[in-house]
């Protein structure tokens, strides 16, 4: 009897420990994350909205993922915009990649600010090519929302451009775009999960 009841005990203890670790949201970003092309900045930027993500809730994490991307897409805009105030200590060709900079950098918050409310009304498709059409559009403003990123990175570019300013500006401008590369996978990953289960 003694026998039975320390089995049952032990069965039941290992039950609660597995349901813990699966219900666990930072667990569920972790595995998540490796999908992505920079996993460590995934968890490390989404770890910190683990309790708005429901577990196992790829529209949640994607959704997360393109609010993140928008909000440091937007704080990094504002941070360029404050330099081009400071343009007579600037040669004329950073101040030119300046402007350029913010102007694909509007671009790709514009785009970003699309795709999150675009995911938000795909989550409600209840047809199959409703739900394929709205993703379709969330990938393509994410992947151009992308490559302003990269563009204002490589206006940087060449020995002429060394200096204090390019090493700020890359520094951050590539860290939102490992952002955005991270939150378009996500993206992907949800289109590819849910299309399956949508008739």
């Amino acid at each position: 009897m003694e026998l039975k009841l320390t089995i049952f005990l032990v069965l039941l203890l290992s039950t609660t420990i597995l349901q813990s670790s699966s219900a666990n949201p930072n667990r569920f970003i972790e595995s998540s994350c490796q999908t992505t092309r920079y996993p460590l900045v995934c968890v490390h930027t989404l770890s910190a909205y683990a309790t708005k993500i429901r577990h196992n809730n790829d529209q949640d994490l994607a959704q997360t993922a393109l609010t993140v991307s928008l909000a440091r897409a937007k704080s990094v805009a504002i941070f360029v915009a404050k330099l081009t105030k400071e343009s007579p200590r600037f040669k004329r060709r950073e101040y030119l990649a300046i402007k350029d900079c913010i102007e694909v950098l509007g671009n790709s918050v514009d785009r970003l600010a699309q795709s999150v409310k675009e995911l938000g009304r795909a989550g409600h498709a209840v047809a199959s090519e409703d739900f394929m059409w709205k993703m379709s559009n969330v990938q393509t403003w994410v992947s151009a929302a992308l490559t302003d990123e990269t563009t204002c990175v490589d206006g940087f570019s060449g020995r002429a451009m060394e200096g204090k300013v390019k090493r700020m500006i890359r520094f951050k401008v590539v860290h939102v775009a490992q952002v955005t590369s991270n939150a378009l996978a996500l993206v992907n990953q949800f289109a590819e999960k849910r299309s399956v289960k949508i008739p």
